[in-house]
């Protein structure tokens, strides 16, 4: 337990020892170390090498870490050509295949791309330009690499502009990320962003010759404990120092001085991982591109699915409507006679590639049912269906009203619901059979809950009396159109 204690505080000293002796040499400087500066770096040194010794991985070792190879890349690309292929099939004139293709024919050409992009980004005013200026100048493998500036993160009126940056960072294979101190909350959580798409990033304390040297080295080791990845420290362009120098007939002569750029640590650094990752690099980045290309593809193929989908859902809505509506049932039972039902499971099962059987689908209707009435839904729905309806002449009419509208608004939920749960699916799976459960229950909530707004219920009560009753009869119905209109 000693040797562990005195062995960071000797490295410590060390360290400032070796800073004192480099400050003593400069001619006649004057240099000051107070108690608490000493303090200070002994402690920052203990500190700076446990943390070295325990720390977790950061993103360029997790990077070594990664399984990426050629092969793999190229399988991610066919199965987002996959998706665009079924889109192809399903929306032959769909507006966005031209562009998708482009993209996946990119893609491809992406794979022998020798240039890395490294992205410089972070707040305005902490040295971005400056920096590659620099680093163009210091870095040995600048013929392999295009530095690229972003906007400014984090803007007072920065609406989505943030976002836009971002998404245009997650194109690059590699980030510098600047900061000119100890982290704000926007730029953690930009950080962990980049953490969460692989995006191999180092953090760059940019303008250190502003802070005392015992601050710096607080600051940066603050930095490497929450952000738990690579940090570096920079100082591109060093404020101008002044120098005094006392000569031997006692004049002092004084001048400022312009200190060069401290950079090594990073470019060093740039060039390791341009030479010994740059393939991987580029594969990772192109991985990424994949992944993207297939959410944005199947998000097309799901919206032209919808498209189909819906008036579907809303020919179903209406039959289970006039059904419920001419046989009124106790309203625990809508579900299951009326708003939901194995033919309109089949129907939407085609649509998105979920191919059922009668037997299948019919058990899909009762699963529905069964979590529909767990959850409460079937009462809620009732209950604000006969609150928007409500009337001083409870008649037959008005009874079967309310039994019809529940019947017609239940079955929507459900439709839609198995919508969102089908769009969740991978693409082109050949059997429906496999219901998750869990999955299933989550989405029926949400359904539920994005259309239980009053607004769209006055709507949809409105639509629906229209549908159920002659002119006539609405009239009947008091209380009508002075809830609903």
């Amino acid at each position: 337990m000693v040797v562990k204690l005195q062995r960071p505080i000797l490295v410590g000293g060390l360290g400032l020892s070796f800073s004192l002796w480099m400050l003593d040499s400069w001619h006649d400087s004057i240099v000051q170390v107070g108690e608490f500066g000493l303090l200070s770096a002994l402690a920052v040194g203990g500190g700076l090498w446990l943390f070295q010794k325990n720390r977790p991985k950061d993103s360029l070792e997790q990077l070594d870490g990664m399984v990426m190879d050629r092969a793999t890349v190229e399988s991610a690309i066919s199965i987002a050509e996959t998706v665009i292929n079924q889109l192809a099939q399903e929306a032959e004139n769909h507006t966005a295949l031209e562009t998708l293709r482009e993209q996946v024919a990119q893609l491809l050409l992406e794979l022998d791309r020798q240039k890395i992009k490294v992205a410089v980004t972070g707040g305005k005013s902490v040295g971005k330009s400056t920096l590659i200026k620099m680093l163009k100048e210091n870095v040995e493998t600048r013929n392999l690499v295009s530095l690229e500036e972003t906007a400014p993160l984090f803007r007072e009126a920065a609406d989505n502009s943030d976002a836009a940056v971002l998404a245009e960072v997650a194109k690059s294979d590699f980030v510098l990320f600047l900061t000119n101190g100890d982290l704000t909350d926007s730029e953690f959580q930009a950080l962990q962003q980049l953490k969460a798409a692989n995006q191999p990033t180092i953090l760059v304390l940019n303008k250190q010759d502003q802070y005392l040297a015992d601050e710096s080295a607080s600051i940066l080791l603050s930095l490497k404990q929450r952000m738990q990845g690579n940090v570096v420290a920079t100082a591109a362009s060093p404020i101008p120092i002044k120098v005094r120098k006392h000569e031997t007939d006692g004049s002092v002569q004084e001048w400022m001085e312009q200190p060069a750029p401290n950079i090594q640590q990073l470019t060093q650094q740039l060039d390791e991982v341009l030479v010994q990752q740059g393939q991987r690099l580029v594969w990772v980045t192109t991985m990424r591109k994949a992944g993207l290309l297939k959410a944005e593809a199947k998000n097309w193929l799901n919206g032209s699915r919808r498209d189909r989908a819906t008036p579907i859902i809303e020919q179903y809505q209406w039959i289970a409507a006039a059904a419920a509506f001419a046989n009124p049932v106790p309203a625990l039972d809508i579900l299951a006679t009326a708003a939901i039902n194995a033919q309109m499971v089949m129907d939407l099962g085609n649509i998105y590639q979920q191919k059922f059987s009668l037997e299948q689908a019919q058990t899909v209707a009762g699963t529905m049912g069964s979590l529909m009435l767990k959850l409460g839904l079937v009462e809620l729905s009732t209950k604000a269906i006969s609150t928007v309806l409500k009337s001083n002449a409870v008649t037959f009419v008005a009874g079967g009203v309310v039994q019809g509208v529940s019947a017609a608004y239940l079955t929507r939920v459900a439709g839609l619901s198995l919508v969102e749960y089908f769009q969740q699916q991978e693409i082109a799976i050949d059997s429906g059979t496999g219901l998750n459960l869990e999955n299933l229950r989550q989405t029926l909530q949400k359904v539920f809950q994005q259309n239980q707004q009053i607004g769209f219920l006055q709507g949809f009560v409105k639509q629906s009396v229209k549908r159920l009753l002659p002119e006539a009869q609405q009239v009947e119905v008091v209380g009508v159109e002075k809830f609903v209109g």
